[in-house]
């Protein structure tokens, strides 16, 4: 949706959509189902969270514990050591951090450490985690996971018995329990009514009767405390009707963990591998919807509501239909194709199908590893009809793949301003020349110029002084593609960027993407807003051209902004227009 007017708070971080969002998956394990054990280093989950940045990411998403068919809980100490590192350098480099947890004790320790996002895949039904959430000022997923089939009702089995003996035994029985009731009669009659007569189920305006519904798990039926003694008349029968060879007795069911989702996930695995192609007949390919999405969108909105009347405000609420927790390909097909109506219920909303079995199940592929070009198609189906943020391994593919669909299909462009300086050759003249590159760039125009000014020399004070100016531009492009031009800009005029060159020596020019419309970003390649603009004199003088108190707009921001004589780089002098 091109101009999409939801946005995400997340702790000191601002999500706008006017564009969708890419999370970049990190799982710090050594059991993930694609990429188990790629990034269980520290060191090695570190540089990949970076490379993610610098690749497209806007979040990445920092996981300890494989919730994979089948998985292994993981001790909450444990999943803490393997993140927290992870967690706090990726912070450290401007990186919005999501922590995948549902332990409160690693929430609390991943957000001390720097995350903005909990991404907690029970969906919050844990009141601790609640209480953590609504005392902090970060992001929150609520995800669903579960069946959404409705439960089977479970029978007694029933043993057949046609012996004669055994009619006449029945029919002892239960004159004997007749003539017991008729016994009991008076003293159980209060006020003209039989206690222990069943309730009447309740009624809804016109007459309608509302039975139970049999929501959750059956509950297993419990045998009696001691054993009541037989009547001769049934042991007679049981001698009569015994068997030259007894039955052999049902082998015992293998125990579900005591883990909710560990139990709910290990089904979910047990369904996809009992299952065998029958030649019953269907009507329709896929399931009804209806039941499917009440169950969906009834838990993500309960869950909503109960996390804003805790405290938590609706502007901090993201939600994730959780494919792949507990659901058959065709029960996440159902949902993914509903995503309008859960975008409806106004949070940012999440797809998080990467590599999923169901993607896997659509496309014909069996590694997971190699399900990124089907999964781009199902995101692509997601963002059209709502979705605002998407959840990928692949990031720098998936990022190519939505640069170029966007450009096509979502005309839109934003502003963004780019500070020029140079104090090698005709300082001026180089500083004409990048405007008039940049207005050549590919979906790009100079909307207006600054002033040029002199300055002093910043951070390497032994070198000439600088001339330097602020481009303000409107462009369609995405920050990194962005970058990456200018970068080319540079090459072109002559800019020395090796490793001998110092970095904040001479240069016949320099060119530094200062701010985007709707844009935070972090890494090594790319700062969004700029994390030094608020102490270049030589950045916010020429600034004050292009905007009303430039100060104030970057503090609003979230910018720090120090007073003019705190800053480097002072002005010293004007050399002309642009």
């Amino acid at each position: 949706m091109a101009n999409d007017s939801k946005t995400w708070r997340c702790g000191k971080y601002e999500l706008s959509f006017d564009r969708p969002r890419i999370m970049g998956v990190l799982n710090v394990t050594p059991d993930s189902f694609s990429d188990g054990g790629e990034h269980f280093d520290p060191d090695a989950a570190i540089e990949y969270g970076l490379a993610m940045l610098d690749a497209g990411a806007d979040i990445i998403d920092v996981g300890g514990e494989s919730t994979r068919p089948g998985f292994t809980p993981v001790n909450p100490d444990e999943e803490a050591r393997r993140v927290l590192p992870v967690v706090r350098a990726l912070a450290k480099e401007g990186a919005i951090v999501s922590i995948d947890t549902r332990h409160v004790a690693v929430a609390k320790a991943a957000v001390r450490c720097g995350a903005s996002i909990v991404n907690d895949v029970t969906g919050f039904t844990d009141p601790k985690m609640v209480e953590f959430v609504k005392t902090s000022t970060c992001g929150v997923i609520v995800m669903h996971a579960g069946e959404v089939a409705a439960p089977a009702r479970t029978h007694a089995t029933v043993q057949l018995d046609t012996s004669a003996a055994a009619f006449v035994a029945e029919k002892a029985r239960e004159a004997a329990a007749e003539a017991a009731r008729e016994a009991e009669k008076p003293a159980r009659r209060r006020r003209g009514k039989l206690l222990g007569e069943p309730k009447p189920e309740a009624k809804l305006p016109g007459g309608v009767v509302q039975p139970s519904l049999p929501f959750g798990e059956p509950e297993p039926t419990s045998e009696p405390a001691a054993e009541q003694e037989t009547p001769a008349a049934e042991q007679t029968a049981a001698a009569a009707t015994a068997a030259p060879e007894a039955a052999p007795a049902p082998a015992e069911p293998t125990p579900e963990p005591s883990d909710h989702l560990a139990a709910m996930m290990r089904r979910s695995a047990r369904r996809e591998e009992a299952y065998v192609p029958t030649s019953q007949l269907r009507r329709f390919t896929l399931p009804d919807s209806a039941p499917i999405m009440r169950r969906v969108m009834g838990f993500l909105s309960d869950q909503a509501r109960t996390l804003i009347h805790a405290g938590v405000s609706r502007d901090r609420i993201c939600i994730d239909p959780g494919p792949g927790f507990g659901k058959s390909a065709n029960e996440d097909i159902v949902i993914q194709r509903e995503t309008a109506k859960m975008a409806s219920l106004g949070y940012p909303l999440m797809c998080a199908v990467s590599r999923k079995r169901f993607v896997g199940a659509v496309s014909g592929v069996t590694e997971a590893a190699e399900r990124d070009a089907a999964t781009f198609g199902v995101c692509l189906g997601a963002i059209q009809a709502g979705a605002n943020i998407v959840r990928v391994h692949d990031v720098a593919g998936f990022a190519q793949f939505l640069n170029g669909y966007w450009a096509v299909a979502k005309p839109q462009s934003r502003r963004a301003f780019v500070a020029v300086g140079s104090n090698l050759g005709h300082r001026c003249d180089n500083i004409r020349a990048a405007r008039d590159m940049i207005a050549e760039i590919p979906l790009t125009c100079v909307s207006n110029c600054s002033r040029i000014y002199e300055s002093e020399p910043a951070y390497e004070t032994r070198q000439d002084a600088f001339a330097n100016a602020v481009i303000e531009i409107k462009t369609e492009l995405a920050p990194l593609v962005l970058l990456d031009e200018l970068m080319k800009i540079e090459a072109e005029l002559g800019r020395d960027r090796s490793k001998k060159a110092k970095a904040n020596g001479p240069r016949t020019i320099d060119l530094d993407l200062l701010w985007m419309d709707g844009e935070t970003h972090g890494g090594k390649k790319l700062r969004l807003p700029h994390p030094l603009i608020g102490e270049r004199d030589f950045v916010l003088v020429p600034l004050e051209d292009l905007m009303h108190d430039p100060a104030r707009f970057f503090r609003y921001n979230g910018v720090e902004v120090k007073e003019p004589e705190d800053r480097v780089g002072h002005i010293v002098g004007e050399l002309g227009r642009m």
